[in-house]
């Protein structure tokens, strides 16, 4: 039952994950584009490269002969994997799935024009030209994101034609890989955004979490909140949406599959639009260690990779999280060559008196302006108000403060 199993990308997402699978007993290495990243500190083995560098993929892939593959963040040279597949290596959820879910192009066309599902219309952009052609095709005003980021990352809103320029350059800044590319979508009047994560399986069963809530800002989430109060008939017409295309693709894992929710107004039912899909854990589902279920989302993951079966996910207490940021005027630390001393963290003791309320530190090594270093979290029974578990999230996370490391001889460093 021991797997030896190569993680490419290695964030606090990552970190949990190898967490659950050490619990489990199984044998993981770690991969990122630098040295000390949260997962490593947790895995038995590291490896740094650079992910987009297909032969540096294959190299590690030789030298460590996985069992399992799993992909953790989105630049990764995914046409690889069919490869490693080929070869009888397990890639989660599939070599498909993962392949197409690192770009927006892939899972959008599946999810609208394959699977009939709703989304909001949209175009792609190659150049400035053809960004300008889909503004005026989708409507202003429109949200332009690049092919391939996470957590927002070159996500802006084009609220007149002079933002054009403007989003078209901080799309390309922002995209991850070397795919200059983006997508322009119709701004939604929506109510409200959830993460519905869920979990296919070996045995062939698919379940759901509650649905989560969450707020961003600059592109990335802030807070999140299980479960979100919605409809009946518009979680399960989710429910249905979620289960189609993780079908599609194939595969056994978490999936954060991220949903625009409409309400429905008098005779006027509701709507539910699919937005995207991670086939991994989810940023907004760190909520989740909290204990608000019977298995975190990382449990989850770790189980389905495993091909551990979960008959059931249960909903045991309300929880909701807050991010802890790197403050705006922080002076960015490069993780390579910056002589400077990890990140230090103050308010802990104050923020480990307010009750019912948990934190985790990321430990990453490095810092730069907003950059997510710790979450908050609360929790309370099954009854209690969600929103007001968010205000205690974000209490806990307005008294941890972190600033960056102070400088220390390169001499030392080196030792």
């Amino acid at each position: 039952m021991r797997k030896k199993i190569l993680l490419l990308g290695s964030g606090e997402l990552g970190k949990e994950l190898v967490i659950a699978l050490q619990r489990l007993g199984q044998y993981v290495i770690a991969v990122d584009a630098y040295a000390d990243a949260p997962a490593m500190q947790v895995a038995q083995d590291f490896e740094v490269i650079n992910m987009l560098d297909g032969g540096a993929l294959d190299s590690i892939v030789a030298k460590h002969r996985p069992d399992i593959i799993v992909p953790e963040v989105e630049s990764i040279r995914t046409e690889r994997f069919y490869d490693y597949e080929s070869q009888g290596i397990q890639v989660i959820p599939s070599a498909r799935a993962a392949d197409y879910t690192m770009n927006r192009r892939a899972i959008r066309d599946l999810a609208a024009q394959e699977l009939g599902l709703k989304t909001a219309p949209y175009r792609y952009a190659r150049s400035l030209e053809q960004l300008a052609d889909g503004v005026a095709s989708v409507g202003i005003p429109c949200v332009i994101k690049p092919l391939m980021s996470s957590s927002g990352k070159g996500q802006s809103v084009v609220k007149n034609e002079a933002d054009v320029q403007d989003a078209w350059t901080y799309g390309l800044e922002g995209s991850r890989g070397d795919l200059a590319e983006v997508i322009v979508e119709s701004f939604i009047d929506f109510d409200y955004e959830i993460t519905l994560l869920t979990l296919t399986q070996e045995n062939g069963q698919t379940l759901f979490c509650p649905p989560i809530g969450h707020r961003q800002e600059r592109g990335d989430y802030q807070e999140s909140w299980q479960p979100a109060a919605m409809e009946p008939e518009l979680l399960l017409k989710a429910q249905e949406m979620a289960a189609a295309v993780t079908a599609s693709l194939g595969g056994n894992g978490i999936w954060g599959v991220e949903f625009f929710i409409k309400n429905g107004e008098g005779s006027i039912p509701g709507t539910v639009y699919f937005s995207e899909l991670s086939p991994r854990p989810h940023d907004t589902g760190m909520v989740t260690l909290g204990r608000t279920q019977n298995f975190s989302e990382f449990e989850l993951h770790a189980r389905a990779i495993l091909g551990l079966p979960v008959m059931e996910i249960q909903h045991l207490r309300n929880g909701a999280s807050a991010v802890v940021l790197a403050p705006e005027d922080v002076v960015p630390m490069n993780e390579s060559e910056d002589p400077m001393g990890p990140p230090v963290f103050s308010g802990l003791a104050e923020a480990a008196l307010i009750p019912q309320t948990d934190f985790r530190i990321f430990s990453k090594p490095s810092i730069r302006p907003f950059r997510r270093m710790a979450v908050a979290l609360a929790f309370d029974d099954r009854e209690s108000d969600v929103q007001g578990l968010v205000v205690q999230a974000q209490r806990v996370a307005s008294l941890i403060k972190v600033e960056a490391g102070v400088a220390v001889e390169i001499q030392e460093q080196r030792h």
